[in-house]
């Protein structure tokens, strides 16, 4: 056998040519979940713009849906949304209430007739690949009776959907075709809660976590591919509207469940609790995703409320470390914040957006310019992504559908870039908004109303045409 002697030159080339290649595949970056990979809402892409163009970030794509509040999400080369089809009404659909009929709107449910979809589009155009619909009455309050809210979760070969009456599936991503399918309702006997089913799967290696409710099935745990339950663990009267999350806190790796009355630290693999600190929701509305940083854990809800939680460091027990009122902390209702060298950024009750101290809630700063706004709005809403890849630099979506470049520190806000993506659809007291979370994926984002989803390049080699 002749031996092939290569001269170093061509081994350096091979090399280069190697790492070249596997730094632009680095580059695409996914987001096949709520907040992203990690359930985080950080994105670590690079070449992220600077400043948009002067009409914005180009249009990639734009496709037509229905409506809902489920957000997109996007893994190798195809994205998964879900929506609602609904049917004619004419005021007269029965309500659901054993009672009376609540005086609040806020409250009022009725059984409104539609079907729940799940689309899968190809992620470079648009293009619809497949569709799996099927008959979904909602009995949530009528006038957020839009579309399911869970963001889907890929993993993989399959997809996990939840929708607002508690269909879960697990649908095959090449052709979505149903491998398994539970009803909350019907398998766990939970009553749909007021605004619908809406804590987004959580996939832990061979297990899918599923915030249920209920007597001893506040969350469940089931065979990814077979739909096997593995355990079940807590009870709660309502199971809130959460994400369940994974966190290393400390040393010890423990899944977050946030439901309407308490946070707890559960042993992901059984689903043991190792502790629970009472943090009750107003009106059960426990929303935004626990967020960490150490051993310390921040919530924020409607009503005033925030709370920082100390795990300690036999991760056995936690406890307050302060409670925050309407002059501290971060009141956030429908958004995340995100933790930051000892502070959090987000989005309080009415649109105001704020910086407090993560040791005592002390507010350092706060301002209504990501809102859109110069007084309290209602029900305003600005979802928060950091950049982690360039430093305080972070996007903001609002819920008029303007995107924000904006570097924020406790030193202030500056806003170096904003453009109008997408037209708000949804009427909420007295005013049109869009509260679906955007997906971060491949330097792009994919927003949706409830008429269309779309796509807009936010690369920074991207020229406007």
């Amino acid at each position: 056998m002749t031996a092939i002697h290569r001269s170093p030159m061509i081994w350096l080339t091979a090399i280069a040519t190697f790492t070249l290649t596997t730094a632009g595949q680095a580059i695409a970056e996914d987001w096949p979940q709520w907040l992203g990979a990690n359930r985080d809402g950080i994105w670590t892409e690079q070449g992220i713009m600077d400043k948009f163009p002067a009409g914005g970030p180009p249009l990639v794509w734009q496709q037509a849906i229905g409506s809902g509040y489920s957000g997109p999400a996007v893994s190798s080369g195809k994205l998964v949304v879900m929506d609602r089809i609904s049917k004619p009404v004419d005021g007269t659909e029965p309500f659901v209430h054993k009672g009376k009929v609540p005086g609040n709107k806020n409250f009022v449910r009725q059984l409104l007739p539609g079907q729940e979809r799940v689309l899968c589009l190809r992620e470079s155009d648009g293009q619809i690949l497949w569709e799996h619909k099927y008959n979904c009455p909602y009995s949530t309050v009528t006038t957020y009776a839009i579309g399911p809210r869970a963001t889907p979760t890929i993993d993989g070969d399959h997809v996990y959907t939840l929708g607002a009456e508690g269909n879960l599936l697990c649908l095959k991503m090449d052709d979505g075709s149903v491998v398994w399918s539970k009803n909350f309702q019907e398998d766990y006997q939970v009553p749909t809660p007021n605004w619908g089913f809406a804590a987004p799967p959580l996939v832990d290696e061979h297990r899918l976590i599923c915030i249920v409710g209920g007597e001893s099935s506040g969350c469940v745990a089931f065979d990814k591919l077979t739909g096997h339950e593995l355990w079940r663990s807590l009870t709660s009267p309502e199971p809130g509207y959460s994400a369940p999350v994974i966190r290393q806190l400390g040393e010890h790796r423990q899944l977050l469940i946030w439901n309407s009355d308490a946070l707890h630290g559960l042993d992901p693999a059984t689903g043991k609790p190792h502790w629970s600190v009472n943090f009750p929701s107003t009106y059960a509305m426990s929303v935004a995703t626990p967020q960490t940083t150490g051993r310390l854990i921040f919530l924020m809800c409607f009503n005033g409320k925030s709370c920082l939680i100390e795990v300690e460091s036999d991760g056995q027990s936690a406890e307050i470390v302060w409670e925050g009122n309407r002059r501290t902390g971060i009141d956030g209702v429908h958004n995340t914040a995100q933790l930051v060298d000892g502070y959090a950024y987000g989005c309080g009750n009415g649109g105001r957006y704020l910086c407090a101290r993560l040791k005592d809630g002390e507010r350092i700063w706060d301002t209504f310019q990501p809102a859109s706004s110069t007084r309290p709005i209602a029900w305003g809403n600005v979802f928060t992504v950091r950049l982690l890849a360039h430093k305080n630099r972070f996007v903001l979506i609002n819920d008029h559908g303007e995107i924000i470049l904006a570097r924020m520190t406790p030193d202030g806000y500056t806003e170096s870039s904003r453009a109008k993506l997408i037209a708000p659809t949804h009427q909420v007291s007295g005013r049109k908004l869009v509260w679906s979370h955007p997906a971060f994926a491949n330097r792009r984002i994919y927003l949706r109303n409830d008429q269309e989803l779309r796509c807009y390049s936010l690369d920074s080699n991207t020229k406007a045409e």
